[in-house]
């Protein structure tokens, strides 16, 4: 596997090392949140479920639109370079927050950031690889990505540990994303010669394969059980881990996922893409299903919490890749935007039905249904969606 690593495109490294940077700028960020939001801004789960939600949801709507384009017109890089843009600005003014609509506010355009460069730059690594590689590169990029999200709350940890204050921890993140942006300016647009032209964009999905919008369907229904991760990290925190150690834990999801993001998703170009995410599905369901009915024992959300990070692994670089195994190239863009508007659009709905069965029921309830619709979408991946073009 290493030989393969080595004789991945220059395209492949740069963007990991992009994700890299940006995803040390977010995960700096992510898990002080939930803190801000409860210690400073006095707001609950609900509040949560909703700022979460509808970041994302209208994130979602973005990655489509900028997928269609990107197919459109042949071009990724100007996605990818104000996505990026967009999202640092927004880091560095959470500094200057003191209410929790303007939280939403920055929250929505750090989103937005991500909605114009996701499509765009998933399709640029399917078409930088060729189709025995796409797992190997797609985990790459995951791998990259995690160890941001390892150096991220490791540094929140350190800073709080200091005492920084929460405004000079925010600004701190948006300097890595300005790195981000000074990388992804020397990435260079891969060849199209020879594709034939883009399919029409239709909201029915007319024109793109059975086997892709099945897929789309199985994946609606794990995210609708898949809410913010922010629930998980409030979960620890009234489990009583100690509020310096939230970020420590989140560390160690990314640090977990990081090492298995590579050989994981590369087993999935010889295995099958179906068999990994299916296993990565269930293991997530066992994961929410253990917490939601964690007795308080700190110690033991250790080894919980780096089980969630291999579910991370196994899945994240293989549903990508399933999705260019699936279409055609010329729909490459336009393709990983439905992909990425289900997933993104259902974290609405899944995180205030989270936040509900949380606050109206109990916490043990809400965990268990995650856990309920990530294995029903593990059956019905494997029952209904075939491995091919159809």
């Amino acid at each position: 596997m290493l030989r393969r690593l080595i004789q991945l495109p220059r395209t492949v490294w740069l963007l990991g090392l992009v994700s890299f940077f940006n995803d040390a700028s977010s995960e700096l960020i992510y898990p002080l949140l939930p803190i801000y939001l409860a210690s400073v801004l006095m707001a609950g789960p609900q509040v949560l479920g909703i700022i979460e939600g509808v970041a994302e949801a209208t994130g979602s709507l973005l990655k489509l639109l900028s997928g269609v384009l990107a197919d459109r017109r042949r071009s990724t890089k100007p996605w990818l370079v104000s996505g990026y843009l967009v999202a640092a600005v927004a880091r560095a003014l959470l500094a200057f927050v003191t209410s929790w609509p303007l939280l939403l506010l920055l929250r929505f355009s750090d989103r937005v950031g991500k909605g114009l460069r996701s499509s765009p730059r998933d399709a640029l690594l399917a078409l930088t690889v060729d189709p025995g590689n796409r797992g190997l590169a797609f985990g790459l990029h995951r791998a990259l990505d995690n160890c941001g999200a390892v150096v991220g709350p490791l540094l929140a940890a350190w800073l709080m540990a200091a005492q920084v204050p929460l405004s000079s921890i925010f600004l701190t993140a948006s300097l890595a994303g300005l790195l981000a942006v000074g990388l992804v300016l020397v990435v260079k647009e891969p060849q199209r010669d020879g594709l034939p032209p883009p399919v029409p964009f239709s909201w029915t999905l007319q024109g793109l394969p059975l086997s892709f919008k099945r897929y789309l369907g199985v994946l609606l229904l794990f995210t609708l059980g898949n809410s913010s991760n922010m629930f998980l990290l409030l979960r620890a925190r009234e489990l009583g881990l100690a509020e310096y150690q939230v970020p420590l834990l989140w560390a160690l999801v990314s640090l977990s996922a990081a090492l298995l993001s590579t050989p994981l998703s590369a087993l999935s170009d010889r295995l099958g893409r179906r068999r990994l995410i299916i296993g990565g599905w269930i293991v997530y369901g066992l994961f929410y299903l253990l917490l939601g009915l964690h007795d308080g024992q700190t110690w033991l959300l250790w080894p919980l919490f780096a089980v969630y990070g291999l579910s991370i692994a196994a899945t994240e670089g293989a549903e990508k890749a399933l999705v260019a195994d699936l279409v055609d190239p010329q729909q490459l863009g336009t393709a990983y935007g439905w992909f990425n508007l289900t997933a993104g659009l259902m974290l609405l709905p899944a995180s205030l039905i989270f936040g509900w069965l949380w606050q109206s029921v109990s916490p043990a309830v809400a965990f268990g249904f995650s856990a309920g619709c990530a294995c029903a979408a593990a059956v019905l991946l494997g029952r209904w969606v075939p491995p091919c073009r159809a």
